[in-house]
This record gives C-alpha cells, sequence and structure tokens, in this order.
C-alpha cells in the first residue's frame, strides 16, 4: 500500500489539540493545496473565513453547540458555498445571470467540500489533525451575520486545525459491498451488512469507552432521523439566495 492510501485510510477526527500554532507559511500552503482539488467547470465557488479573532470563535462555538474546541485548536475555518463572486464575474463580462438555481447550491456545496477535504489531506500528511463541525449550520443565520456574509454566500461547515494531543482509534467503516454496487442499486446483501457493521461497532465502542458505551451504528442513526434535523436550513437557504428553481 503507498503512502497516501495509509494516510487516507488512518484518518481520525481530533477534538483535543496542543497549545501549538500552525506555522503561517505551512497554513498558507495547505490552502493551496486545498484550490488545487476538483471544482465544476472551474467556477470555485467556495470562500474560506479564517477566523482568527478570539471572541469570534468564542461565539461559534456557542452557535455551533458548545464545541469548545473550536477556541482551542490552532486555527479555525469556516468554509463558505460561494455564487456571488462567479455570478458578479459573468455578470460583469456581459451576461444576463440567472441566480437562485437548485443547481448553483448543489455546485457550490460541493466545491466547498472539495477544496476542505483536499486541505484535510494535506494537513493530515504533516501530522496535524482536524475536526469538521457540521454545528455551524445549527445557527446559521447568526454565523453568516458574525462573519459579515453577503448574500449568495453560506456557511457549509466549519474546520477545526491543528496540533493533536490525543491519539484516538481509527473509526470503523461500512463494508465495502454495502457501498459499492456493480452496473446497478441492489440492497438485497444490505440488511446482513449492516446487522455485521453494527457488530463491528458495538465492540468497537466497548473498546473505546471501557465498556461504558453499549451501542451500535444503527442505533447511533436514530436521532437523526427520528426529529427534523435543522429544519431552519430551507428557508435559510431561500433567504440567502439559494432558492429552489
Amino acid at each position: 500500500m503507498n503512502p497516501t492510501i495509509e494516510l487516507l485510510k488512518s484518518h481520525r477526527s481530533i477534538r483535543k489539540f496542543k497549545d501549538q500554532q500552525i506555522p503561517r507559511e505551512l497554513f498558507e500552503e495547505l490552502i493551496r493545496a486545498g484550490q488545487c482539488a476538483a471544482t465544476s467547470n472551474h467556477v470555485q465557488a467556495y470562500t474560506i473565513i479564517h477566523v482568527v479573532n478570539p471572541e469570534k470563535r468564542k461565539k461559534l462555538a456557542e452557535l455551533a453547540g458548545g464545541q469548545a474546541y473550536i477556541e482551542t485548536c490552532s486555527d479555525f475555518l469556516v468554509f463558505c458555498a460561494d455564487m456571488k463572486r462567479a455570478t458578479e464575474s459573468a455578470e460583469k463580462a456581459g451576461a444576463e445571470v440567472v441566480r437562485g438555481m437548485t443547481e448553483q447550491l448543489l455546485v457550490a456545496s460541493v466545491d466547498a467540500a472539495l477544496i476542505a477535504q483536499n486541505v484535510v489531506v494535506a494537513a493530515e500528511s504533516e501530522g496535524l489533525g482536524i475536526c469538521y463541525i457540521g454545528g455551524i449550520r445549527n445557527n446559521p443565520q447568526e454565523v453568516s451575520e458574525l462573519l459579515n456574509l453577503p448574500e449568495h454566500v453560506y456557511p457549509v461547515f466549519g474546520l477545526c486545525l491543528g496540533y493533536p494531543d490525543q491519539d484516538p482509534e481509527v473509526k470503523p467503516r461500512l463494508p465495502l459491498a454495502a457501498i459499492l454496487k456493480q452496473d446497478a442499486y441492489d440492497d438485497s446483501d444490505d440488511e446482513a451488512l449492516v446487522a455485521s457493521f453494527d457488530d463491528t461497532m458495538h465492540q468497537y465502542y466497548l473498546e473505546r469507552t471501557g465498556g461504558n458505551k453499549d451501542t451500535n451504528w444503527s442505533e447511533q442513526l436514530k436521532p437523526l432521523f427520528t426529529s427534523k434535523l435543522r429544519p431552519h436550513m430551507k428557508d435559510f437557504l431561500n433567504k440567502r439566495g439559494f432558492g429552489v428553481k
């Protein structure tokens, strides 16, 4: 196995960081590596907000659900889907721009995820730890106001970067057969595959917590699908100019 694949398969989320700053030169190289990710039609529909103000980071930690590592990591980034720059550039070039298309929302969201994952891989190759913060979408309007985000820009997620002060195990993933299908979607074996994975995750949680967490993958999913998760997002995206058309 080559070193790149080994690195990718060793990913862990880090939530405890050393009090050590990432050198600015390295930080900027990570962002440049991120920019080399694939992007739909070269639109580059993203903007990254590097949050350095301690008060803003404290507020973001609160808005994201009390995630203190937003404050303690070396660098905190908010990855935004951004259709403002591209549409305005096309307009200045003479186009009669159509805004608010669902495809634009998808393109910008995917672009933001792609650049972020490139940054993550680059960071982990340098021995850094990362943690994605989806909780940024708990209060997206407040986050947008705090970061002065304009219309046609929305915060997709945050990212903690820093030097790890913990060494968690790699969390198991679903069996390959559950997520890789040939020629067509086929879920005939999925029930058995998920049952096997539930056993794997049950053992993982028991070992990770010294027997204090008696659960599995399917049990962990229940809260995500028994209530409306972030129901405010549709109205928020409409107000941001990402309406469904």
